[in-house]
C-alpha cells in the first residue's frame, strides 16, 4: 500500500535563552587539517528546545494529527523502524490515515542539549544494557549477561531479542531535573498543532495526561502505552478532562516486576479518579485478551502491527476518524 504524502518537514519548539559567562576561552583545531581557532563559549545560548518531525498525508482519514511522544532515555526513534528492521508505528498509523508528529523531547536526540556547566542543575545519566533488558521486561531480574548466548528472556517474549544490541543504540542520556521545561515544550506543541490526539510511551505518559489537563480544548484523546506515571489525582482537577477519552495499554510480565506493578497501581488510581469524576479511561491489557509475550515496547515487538490495530480500533470507536 503506497502513501500519498503532502509534506514532510520539521520544526523546533523554542526553549529559553541563557547567558553564560566566566568560561576560559581555549584554542583548538576544529577540522582536521584546518587552522587553530579560539573557542569562546561566553554569551547567549538557546536551551530546552524540542524537535518535531511531521509527515502529513494528502488525504488523512483521522480528524486530528497524532502526536507520538517517547519515553525516558529514548528519542522519537521509538516510533520509527523496529530494531530488527520492520516498519514501526509511525508507518502503521500513517497507513491508518493519520498525520503523524514524532518529537525528540527536551535534551533528547535532535532537540540537542547543552554541555555547558550549571545549565540544568544536575548531571545526566544513562541506562546500562542490563537495566534496559530487565527494566523493560525483556527478561526477568538477574537474567542479563554480557554474552548474548547466556541472556535469558522471558518465556514467550515477543521483543526481537536478537536485535537487542541494536535497540540499545537508540538510548540517550537523560536528566532528572528537566520535567518542567519538558512539560512546557509539550504544552507549546499542543498549542501549535492542536487539536490533536496524543500517544505517549512510558515516561511521557505523565506529560500527556498533564497536557490534557492544561489544554482540554486542544487534546482530543490520550493514549498511554505502558505509561509510568500520572498526575496525582488529589492535586489536579480531573473534571477538566472528563470529556477526553483516555486509553492505557499494558503488555506482559508486569506482575513479575515490582517496579511495574507499582507504576500500574498509580495508573489505576488515576483511572479510578477520572471515572469517579464522570470521565473515562479504557484499558487494553494484552494478556487478559489472550495476547502474551509483549515487552515494555509493544511498538517494537514482533506483533507490533497487531497491537497498533487494537489501538486504531479504539480510535475509530471514539469517532476520531472521518
Amino acid at each position: 500500500m503506497s502513501l500519498s504524502i503532502s509534506r514532510i518537514g520539521s520544526f523546533h519548539i523554542p526553549g529559553r535563552t541563557v547567558t553564560v559567562a566566566g568560561i576560559e576561552p581555549r584554542d583548538a583545531i576544529l577540522t582536521p587539517g584546518g587552522p587553530m581557532r579560539t573557542i569562546d563559549q561566553n554569551g547567549e545560548h538557546e536551551i530546552e528546545q524540542m524537535y518535531v518531525q511531521y509527515v502529513q498525508l494528502a488525504q488523512p482519514r483521522a480528524r486530528y494529527p497524532l502526536l507520538m511522544w517517547h519515553g525516558g532515555g529514548m528519542t522519537g526513534v521509538t516510533w520509527e523502524d523496529t530494531p530488527d528492521g520492520r516498519p514501526g508505528w509511525q508507518m502503521a498509523f500513517l497507513r491508518a490515515g493519520h498525520d503523524v508528529y514524532v518529537s525528540d523531547a527536551v535534551e533528547r536526540g535532535r532537540a540537542s542539549w547543552s554541555c555547558l556547566p550549571d545549565i540544568y542543575g544536575g548531571p545526566p545519566f544513562g541506562r546500562t544494557k542490563q537495566e534496559c533488558w530487565e527494566g523493560f521486561r525483556v527478561g526477568p531480574d538477574r537474567s542479563w549477561d554480557a554474552n548474548a548466548d547466556r541472556r535469558h528472556a522471558f518465556e514467550g517474549q515477543r521483543f526481537p531479542v536478537d536485535a537487542f544490541d541494536s535497540f540499545v543504540h537508540q538510548t540517550v542520556p537523560r536528566w532528572t531535573v528537566n520535567d518542567a521545561p519538558t512539560q512546557t515544550a509539550y504544552d507549546q506543541l499542543i498549542a501549535r498543532v492542536g487539536p490533536a490526539v496524543v500517544m505517549a510511551h512510558s515516561q511521557a505518559g505523565n506529560f500527556a495526561f498533564t497536557a490534557a489537563l492544561h489544554a482540554p480544548n486542544k487534546v482530543r484523546a490520550v493514549i498511554g502505552v505502558e505509561p509510568s506515571g500520572t498526575p496525582t489525582p488529589d492535586e489536579v482537577d480531573v473534571t477538566r478532562v472528563r470529556d477526553i477519552p483516555h486509553l492505557v495499554l499494558w503488555g506482559d510480565y508486569v506482575d513479575a516486576s515490582p517496579r511495574w506493578t507499582g507504576y500500574k497501581a498509580r495508573i489505576d488510581a488515576y483511572g479510578d479518579a477520572l471515572r469517579a469524576a464522570g470521565g473515562s479511561l479504557d484499558v487494553i491489557d494484552l494478556p487478559s485478551r489472550g495476547i502474551h509475550g509483549n515487552s515494555h515496547f509493544p511498538m517494537m515487538d514482533d506483533n507490533s502491527d497487531e497491537i497498533a490495530a487494537l489501538i486504531q480500533n479504539w480510535i475509530e470507536e471514539k469517532g476520531l476518524m472521518t
